[in-house]
This record gives structure tokens, sequence and C-alpha cells, in this order.
């Protein structure tokens, strides 16, 4: 262990090294620059162009470019890099992080690496974790950035799409990383590529990087819209279902928790929807609502599976028996339920695009961060995205007092001491912090403090601007400010007049969190740049991470040494017992957070060959070499099928007329005849020909640019309903994988195979939309691409509030007039869409 440490310890000095020689260089050309007026300093960035485009790299010009950016910065904002902060910056050019203490000035760090970036043309992205950060962070920074003649976007949510094409075309870009990765998924949901908003992704320095690729890293962006089925199939399948009786018409395996039709069940089915076959292609949908709807009938169970609250249907935890409100069951299954308790049935939602920050962020060609806590996460980082974390010295030594924890046996004692702190030190004008983990927490001392008559302002990460505000005077002398860890992070706490003489800021932590970075986070607000300061931690063997990790023991020796419950105690042991704790509670994390990115992996590759696909379809002119090839491997394909019987004699050529006339011919086109006593190359030469020949027709008729058109409208629309439909596949098979390791399987490899399976079924899926449609669909005068569906950003995946146009139905199966329409709308077919088709 001693061994890792040391060559971790090595690396950080030789790297420190490395870095203060440039540095140096840096700081050499500081009176050069000085000298230059303001015109020749913003001619440096022409120059410095010309330079890259005669074939200098970045690296050649690093040490005079943040010479130059140093010297702007004394003159825009009044601010002069320090030797540090020009290390830091070097650290983030090199695509790695750079841990800098909190009150370090990484914002103004940033500029440096981000100015030498933008000089190629490319673009570079500033991340933050809020919209006020990047609002803040544009305005100052920018300023700097435009004084030196670089354009600078503002990416936020409100902005229209000509508002975000302007802020991504700049040469740097501020913004949040639900925005930046929202945009790409929405860029690739587009239906002509001038709708796009984001260029190639190139650089981006991520603030706050271990809040970003870390905290969040277990959330995916979710874009998601209603499906567009209508509740009224809900409705009619469990007034179907009402009509079955058990045993005659259905089976139920309580075990398995699953459900049957006999084939008494089915007959009744087809005989009560008016339609020849349950399990024929056309009625997927409604023997999908069946199952679910008998699902809701027999096995789901009212207060014991689910409780019916003010007209909504809420799940019950099964291990917990809690309430879990905002969680639907999946497929329809909670609509189902919906409709057999009558109450209002909502759409499902459906999700559309999806991707985690891990592999969003991973496809930029440079990625860097900085943030004052990420050395703990030092393995992740390097393995996950291939960064180094480089500890960066603080500017002035630190000369913050961290006391040891203090241990009481119970809650109550601990939140009492606290209590007693704070008073006694806003008694003197000294400003509290105090650092607590959970919302609840924090209302807790709030009224504690109330009782006292102590004045006190309360934060919970949810209103950013006005948090920074309160944060950043929370210095000031006899403030006292309650926040959770994360709330107001990125903003400065300055002390006010005479804090330095009664101490600098206190910081009291009401109990450890999971995770070590966090406390690290909460101490690091006191003593900045030299500040004095003093932090402390209350813990009670009652906190949660105490109870996880066996605290049983000490409060037994607490009591046996008779002390009480006012009695705190210091104890090394128990201090290391907690970072023990954090430490496995982090490893478990991020075994967490590997795995998902396991799965997530499998679904990336996918992504990434369908976002290519669309794009090449928006971006080429001519597309119809493409749909020729779809077609040749339908026609080979279902060849194949109907004549794979080794004797010729069995083939099924009545079977092959039948899907040609059905898909791809008119009737006229072949006949039996036509196939008989031919080989199956000659099938295949023979049906292309005969394909080719209706597609050149086609195209005679329509005119050829509106033909490419057309193809255009086809293959999109098809790639995109199919895309949507395997992303919920794939999302349900990932549900239900883990089962199979109780069948010694292991569940990744599981997953991998068949989600490769599926991926491949789809995209033979779309060959066949593609052909039929090509081949078979009527062709319009005003073609128009368009959406499969709308979606709505969420994160995670909420329910989309869209609702559904209703669509013409067209009618496969003979139905009867008085039989109930199947579009939904529970009028009889001879009211509804029978009117139509008279």
């Amino acid at each position: 262990m001693a061994s890792i440490l040391e060559k971790i310890f090595d690396f950080n000095k030789r790297e420190l090294k490395r870095i203060g020689k440039i540095a140096d260089k840096i700081e050499a050309l500081g009176p050069k620059m000085e000298k230059l007026s303001d015109e020749e300093l913003r001619g440096k960035t022409d120059e410095f162009k010309e330079r890259i485009e005669k074939g200098e790299t970045l690296d050649d010009l690093l040490v005079e470019a943040f010479a130059v950016v140093r010297e702007a910065a004394k003159r825009v904002l009044g601010l002069y890099p320090y030797r540090v902060q020009l290390m830091g910056g070097i650290v983030l050019h090199e695509g790695n992080i750079a841990e800098m203490k909190t009150g370090e000035g990484k914002t103004l760090t940033s500029t440096m690496p981000v100015y030498l970036n933008a000089l190629s043309g490319k673009g570079v992205h500033v991340i933050t974790v809020n919209d006020y950060l990047a609002k803040r962070d544009a305005e100052q920074m920018g300023q700097v950035h435009e004084f030196l003649g670089l354009t600078v976007g503002l990416n936020l949510n409100e902005l229209s799409r000509e508002e975000k094409q302007a802020a991504y075309n700049a040469d740097i870009t501020y913004g949040t990383n639900n925005e930046f990765g929202f945009d790409y998924l929405r860029d690739n949901m587009v239906l002509y590529k001038e709708q796009m908003v984001q260029r190639p992704l190139n650089f981006a320095v991520i603030d706050e990087v271990d809040s970003i690729l870390i905290d969040e890293a277990r959330t995916p962006l979710i874009i998601s819209g209603s499906a567009k089925k209508s509740t009224q199939y809900y409705i009619q399948a469990n007034a179907f279902v009402n009509t079955l009786k058990e045993e005659e018409d259905y089976t139920v395996d309580i075990k398995s928790k699953t459900v049957q039709l006999t084939e008494e069940g089915i007959n009744k089915a087809e005989r009560y929807f008016g339609i020849e076959n349950l399990f024929s292609v056309q009625n997927v949908t409604i023997n999908h609502h069946i199952n679910q709807a008998l699902r809701a009938k027999a096995i789901m169970q009212r207060d014991v599976d689910y409780v019916v609250q003010e007209g909504e249907i809420v799940i019950v935890d099964q291990f917990t028996g809690r309430l879990m409100k905002g969680r639907r069951y999946s497929e329809g299954l909670h609509q189902a339920i919906e409709a057999k308790e009558g109450v209002p049935i909502q759409n499902e939602s459906k999700t559309m695009a999806t991707i985690t920050f891990q592999n969003y962020f991973r496809m930029y060609q440079k990625l860097a961060g900085m943030t004052g806590t990420a050395k703990t996460e030092e393995e992740e980082f390097r393995n996950i995205y291939g960064m180094s974390v480089v500890e960066i010295p603080t500017n002035k030594p630190i000369a913050r007092d961290d006391r040891p924890d203090l241990i009481y046996a119970t809650m109550e004692g601990k939140f009492k001491a606290v209590v007693e702190d704070i008073a006694e030190r806003h008694k003197k004008g000294q400003p509290v912090l105090v650092g607590t983990v959970a919302i609840e927490t924090s209302e807790l001392i709030s009224q504690m403090l109330k009782k006292r008559g102590i004045p006190h302002n309360v934060l919970n990460a949810k209103n950013h601007a006005r948090e920074a505000e309160i944060i950043a005077n929370a210095g000031q002398k006899g403030a006292v400010t309650i926040a959770t860890n994360m709330a107001g992070r990125g903003t400065d706490i300055k002390l006010g007049e005479g804090v330095r003489e009664l101490g600098g800021l206190a910081v009291i932590g009401t109990e450890r969190h999971e995770s070590r970075r966090i406390d690290n986070q909460l101490r690091g607000r006191s003593g900045r740049q030299g500040d004095p300061g003093v932090t402390q931690f209350y813990l009670s063997m009652e906190d949660e991470l105490m109870r996880r990790f066996g605290s049983d023991n000490m409060k037994n020796m607490m009591s046996r040494l008779g002390m009480d419950d006012s009695q705190p105690i210091q104890s090394k042991m128990v201090t290391r017992a907690v970072e023990s704790a954090q430490k496995r509670v982090e490893g478990n994390n991020y075994d967490a957070r590997k795995r998902l990115l396991e799965y997530d992996d499998v679904i990336r590759q996918q992504r990434e060959v369908i976002y290519k696909q669309r794009f090449e379809v928006m971006d080429s002119e001519n597309i119809r070499e493409v749909v020729i090839n779809m077609i040749k491997d339908v026609v080979e394909r279902n060849v194949h099928a109907f004549t794979s019987d080794p004797d010729q004699k069995d083939w099924n050529l009545k079977g092959l007329i039948n899907y040609l006339h059905g898909n791809l011919l008119p009737e006229s086109a072949i006949s039996l005849d036509d196939l008989q006593g031919k080989e199956q190359d000659e099938l295949i030469s023979m049906i292309l020909e005969k394909v080719e020949e209706v597609y050149n027709e086609r195209e005679e008729e329509l005119g050829p640019e509106k033909m490419r058109e057309f193809e255009r409208v086809i293959v999109l629309r098809s790639v995109d309903s199919k895309w949507i439909d395997h992303i919920d596949a794939m999302d349900q098979l990932r549900q239900g994988i883990h089962l199979r390791a109780y069948g010694q399987s292991n569940p990744l490899q599981a997953y991998q195979t068949e989600g490769f399976e599926m991926f491949n079924d789809m995209i033979e899926s779309i060959k066949d939309d593609v052909a039929k449609y090509i081949m078979k669909a009527q062709i319009v005068d005003n073609l128009k691409r368009q959406e499969v569906a709308k979606g709505q950003a969420v994160i995670p995946s909420s329910d989309g509030d869209q609702k559904p146009k209703r669509k013409p139905i067209r009618v496969e199966n003979k139905i009867g007039r008085n039989d109930p329409c199947p579009c939904g709308s529970g009028k009889k077919y001879k009211n509804c869409h029978g009117k139509v088709a008279q």
C-alpha cells in the first residue's frame, strides 16, 4: 500500500516539477507582454492563428498564449494569475484534472487553456453545474476572451434553435452538462442537418468535474415522449378480461407471477375484438393489452402491490412497504391497473433517446476538468476517462485548523452540542457554516437555532442564484449559514472585516458523508488563500454511516465507561473506522458506476451506428444506392426463407408470391409460373430485376428530385420509429437481465449477446419497412419529413404530456359492422372508421 502511495506521490511530484518549468517560462514573458499596447496584445490572436495554419501546434504556442491571457486578465479584470494557476492551466490543456483547493481561482485558471484551444477554430466548451455559474463565468471570463478578439456563447435551455446555433458557433461556449448532453440527443433526432446545433465535439473543460463525472454519472439523460397509444385500448381490454373466468379462460401461476389465456380464452378474445387470429402481426397491440389487463386483474393486488391515493395508482415497495410516488410500472401495466381501478389513465412515456454523462463526455477529442476534490476518485478518472489527477499546491500555505471528529452516543446529544457550538461562536461574531448531508437535518438545526433566537440562512441546493449570494456573504461577521453539502458550490466565501482576528470561518459538519470527497469539499470552504479557519465534524453512534458499519460495540463501550450524552469522545480509532467505511462505500459506488457503463457501452455502440446512418441519410444528395441495397437484402433473405428446404419440390413458392405481392411488387409483375424450376440465385436475380423496373417507373412518375426526398422521408421515419422501439426493448431486457445470474449465466454477457441479436433484428426490420414503403406507399405531392414523436428532456425519465393524435386505421381483416372499431374509440365500427370505408 505504501509503495502505491509513494508512486502516486512521486508522479505528482514529477508532474509539478515538469509543469513548474513551463510556468517559469510563462512568468518570464510577463514584462514583455506588459509593454504591448491593447491593440498589439489583441493582435497576438491573429498571429497565433496564422502560425497554426503554417503548421505550429497548440503545444508550441502554449507559453506565449498563456502569457497573453495573463496580461489580458490583468487589464480587463484586474486579476493576474499566480504561478500555481499557470500550472493548473497547463494540466487542463494536457487533458487532465487539476485539483485546486477552494478559493485558488479555478475559473481564472481555465481562461488560459480555453483561449489556447479556441485558437484552433474547432470550438471549446466550458461546462458548469448550473445555469447561474455558466452565466456568471461567461460574463466575467468572457470579457478576457472578447478583449483578445474571440467570440463567446452562452448555451441555455430557453434559447431558440438559431440562438443555440450561434452559441455553439462561437469560439468558446459556456453552459451546463445537462444542456450540452440534451443538445447532442436532440441533434440526432432532427430531420434536416441544418437543424443541428452542435459542431463536432472538440475540447471540454469541466468545472467541478467530480460532481459531473462521478456524482451524476449514474443518472442517464433521457428524452422521453408519450407513446402513441389510445387509453381506450386499456379500457376495452379491462372490460374484456372482466368477462373471463379463472381456469376456464385463463390460468395463473402465483409463484412466477404469470398468467396465460387458455384455448377457450383465446377464442373469446377473437370473438370479442372481431379478429380472426389473436396472434397475427396486426393484432400485436390488442394481444399486449389483453395480457397486461389479465396481469392487473389476476396478479396485482390492491393494498399489497399498490394503493389507490387521490385518484392515482401508487406502487408499494415490496421490501420496505413504503409508497414509491412518481414510480410507474412499465410496458403499460400501470395503465392497465388504472383501467382496473377506474382512475384516470395517464399516457405511457417512451424513452426516445438516452445517454449517460460518461459516454457523452468520452466523445470529446480532449477532456479536462478542475475541482477542489478529485484525488479520492483518481482511479475512476484514469480508468474511465483516461485523465490523471494532478494536485496543484496552494498559492499560500493552508492555515486552517482541521480538528478531530467529536463522537456522541446519540443524535440528540450531537445536535445539542452542534447548536451550543454555533451559539458560542455567534456570540463572539465568528461566522459559521453548518454542513448537512440531508435537507431534513438542515431544517431540524434551523428550528433549534430559532428557539435560541439565532438569526441564520438555510440553503438546500435549489435556488442557485440566491444561494451563491448567501454563500458569498457567509464569511461576514456574525453570519450563520446552514447548507446541504453541495449548496452554493462554485462560489467563494470571502471573510468580512475583523473576521480574521476572530479565527476566520468556522465550518461545522453534522455528520460524515459516505464520500470523503464531499467532506473535503465542505472543509475546503474555510481557509481559502491562507486565511485562518477551523473545521469540526460532529458524529453520533446513530448516524447512518456509523450504524452501517457496526457502531454497537463502541456504543456499549461508551455506556460501560459511564459516559453520558453530553460527553463526546475523540478517538483516532473511530475516525479511522469512519474513513475505512467511507472507502468501502466509495468502492461500492465506483463498482455500480462501472457496471452501468459496461451495460451502457452496449447501447453506445448501437447508438453510434444509428446516429451515423441518420446523419449520412440527411447529408447525402442521393441515397438511391443505399435503398436498393436494403431491398436486395430483403429479397435475398425472403427467397432463402421460402426456399430453405433441400428438396425443391417442398419449396413454398406460393408463399413467396404472396409475400412479393403484399410487400414489393404489383400483382401483375410476377406469377407462380415465372418462379417454377429456377434455382435460388435465379429467383433472386429475376425478382430484383422486376423490383428495379417498378422502382424506375416510380422515379419516372415522380421525378428524380422528389424520389430522392421520398427515399429520405421513408428511411428516416423507419430508422427513428424502430430505434425508439429498440431503446425501449433494450431497457426492458436490462431490467430483467440480472435474473440470469440465478441460472449460472453472466448477466452482462447475456445482455451483450441478446442486445446484439435484437439490434440485428431491428436493422432487418428497418430494411423490411423501407423496402415495403418505398415500393408500395402512395406518394403524395406535398412530401414532408415528419418527426416520429415529439420528446421532452427529463432527468430521470418521467411521463411525457403530449396527447397523441388519432391516426387513420388501415383495416386488414374483415370487421363486422357492429364489432368494436379497432382504432380503440369504443364505438361500433359502422359508427366510426366504418363510415370512412363505405
